[in-house]
């Protein structure tokens, strides 16, 4: 697997911890939206698309399953990320 391209919208609000707003092309054939780009205490994360339960809880709709590859798609995301910051 391998991630074709990353787009991200900056979303500037003060006091709001969103910081961005990711969808990631992979293999040129299947996209994930709504990936948020979150400030937390320890820096910049990234929250996977989610959707309310009946009970009141939130389950991820689409997310990575191992460490590697949650961390394939932070780094291309955050790189993205700050190319979208600095311009």
């Amino acid at each position: 697997m391998q991630i074709t391209s990353v787009n991200v919208k900056k979303y500037d609000k003060e006091e709001s911890k969103m910081k961005g707003i990711a969808s990631v092309l992979i293999d040129d054939c299947f996209v994930i939206r709504d990936i948020r780009i979150i400030e937390g205490t320890d820096g910049l994360f990234i929250a996977m698309p989610s959707r309310r339960k009946n009970d009141g809880e939130y389950q991820d709709v689409a997310h990575p399953i191992n460490a590697e590859t949650r961390k394939m798609f932070e780094d291309a995301i955050f790189e993205e990320y700050n190319k979208v910051e600095e311009e």
